[in-house]
């Protein structure tokens, strides 16, 4: 039984946004100190990638475990109301990530996809980052 009554719980969840959440700044800020430059959230590329690395066609995105259904993570619970809904809202989820991606990859694009629980520690994303980089050039 969820623990809010349904106007407060719809206060809630439009407060969830898709761009600069605290997951994606945190990325943004380890790739800046490093050194890498990127665009954010590029409208003509498929998905919407958070952040873009144009020099070397890498495209992140930094998913929620939740709504993106994050594979044997705690985070990608299933609510207990309206559990069709909610069914069939995350195959949708996943079913475009899918699509995006291969779209991305179509078009000669590398796509890495960071999740939200991988992200506490810095020393890991600034080594998954650097090793996209040096998978796609490394000379670089």
């Amino acid at each position: 039984m969820d623990k809010l009554d349904p106007e407060r719980r719809s206060q809630n969840m439009a407060r969830v946004h898709g761009k600069n959440t605290e997951p994606e700044m945190r990325v943004r800020r380890i790739a800046h100190r490093i050194g890498l430059r990127f665009r954010l959230h590029r409208a003509d590329l498929p998905g919407r990638p958070d952040l873009v690395f144009p020099r070397y066609r890498l495209a992140v995105f930094v998913h929620g475990c939740f709504w993106h259904r994050h594979t044997d993570c705690s985070r990608a619970s299933m609510p207990a109301t309206r559990r069709e809904f909610w069914k069939a809202k995350f195959e949708a989820n996943v079913a475009r990530d899918r699509t995006q991606q291969a779209a991305l990859l179509a078009l000669g694009w590398t796509v890495l996809v960071l999740w939200e629980c991988e992200l506490k520690d810095e020393s890991s994303i600034e080594k998954r980052l650097r090793a996209a980089i040096d998978r796609l050039c490394p000379s670089n």
